[in-house]
Formats: structure tokens, C-alpha cells, sequence
């Protein structure tokens, strides 16, 4: 008899099952992580309704997560008056790990070693389902987007250009 292969549960998908929140795991195997075009590619999903997760610092010290179109990019004065900062930076790649809990092209906005601040960009708000990083590269969660914002404690605002 073949033993099943047991699935890899990461910190978001845990976290949405304490939630009862329903979600959808698309598994997908990358040579070398580029960006979020290519594992919307290598999984058949729409671009227009996948979305990376950016990690960033205000003046204040202060972290924040940024959710939006992976074909879009972030509007810096935008993003610092939607979380009511003087001015944002992304952190460094070296700092995500031990500040989030995941890696580059892996980050989640949910189940982060710790809740910080996070705004998803408005156009999320025009469909009914997103795709978000699952919390590990390879992995890849299709959810409605209200329980998105409902997980991950955040609210919607206009940060991209």
C-alpha cells in the first residue's frame, strides 16, 4: 500500500483554518523564483487577479505590509499617506525572514510572525477571488477577498501606479 504524501501546512494556511476561512492551495514547482508574472504563468492564473505581498518600514520605524497587483508597483507617497507615515521604504531582503517569518517570493500577508499594519491596493476590491503567496515558495492561495482583508486584519486604499 503507497503512503500518501502528507500536505504542507504554512503559517496563513493554518491560521485560515483556525479562521474557518475556505481557501484553495495551487502547488507549483519553480526552478529559480523570479517574480509573481512568472508563478502566475507557471500556474494558468490571471495576472490581473494575482497579488504580491511587499513588506515595508516607515519613517516611524514602524513596519507595514503592502498587498497589489504583481504587475503593478507602489506609489511611495501613497502608500506612506494610506498608513499615515511621513515617508515608506521597502526593508531589505536580508530582514524579511526574521521579521516576517517567510522568504522572498514566499511572503504571505497572513500568518506573519507578527500582525503588522496591512492595506491591500483597491483594485483587489473589483474581484471576488485574488491569489496570494501561500507562505512559502511553491505555494499559492486562491481565497475571497474579503476574508483576505478579514485575515489579515487590513483595510483598502488606492498606493499604485
Amino acid at each position: 500500500m503507497a503512503r500518501k504524501e502528507k500536505e504542507i501546512k504554512t503559517n496563513a494556511m493554518r491560521m485560515l483554518d483556525r479562521m474557518k476561512i475556505p481557501y484553495e492551495v495551487l502547488q507549483y514547482e519553480v526552478p529559480d523564483f523570479e517574480d509573481g508574472s512568472q508563478v502566475a504563468d507557471l500556474e494558468g492564473v490571471s495576472h490581473e487577479e494575482s497579488f504580491k505581498t511587499l513588506v515595508m518600514q516607515g519613517k516611524s520605524g514602524e513596519h507595514y505590509v503592502f498587498v497589489l497587483p504583481i504587475d503593478r508597483e507602489v506609489d511611495l507617497k501613497a502608500a506612506a499617506r494610506a498608513v499615515g507615515e511621513k515617508s515608506v521604504e521597502m526593508i531589505h531582503v536580508k530582514d524579511l525572514t526574521p521579521l516576517t517569518g517567510y522568504v522572498r517570493g514566499g511572503c504571505s500577508p497572513i500568518g506573519m510572525k507578527k500582525a503588522f499594519p496591512t492595506v491591500i491596493a483597491e483594485e483587489a476590491e473589483g474581484f471576488e477571488k485574488i491569489y496570494v503567496s501561500g507562505g512559502r515558495i511553491g505555494s499559492t492561495l486562491h481565497l475571497k477577498t474579503a476574508d483576505l482583508a478579514r485575515a489579515a486584519g487590513a483595510r483598502f486604499a488606492a498606493f499604485t501606479v
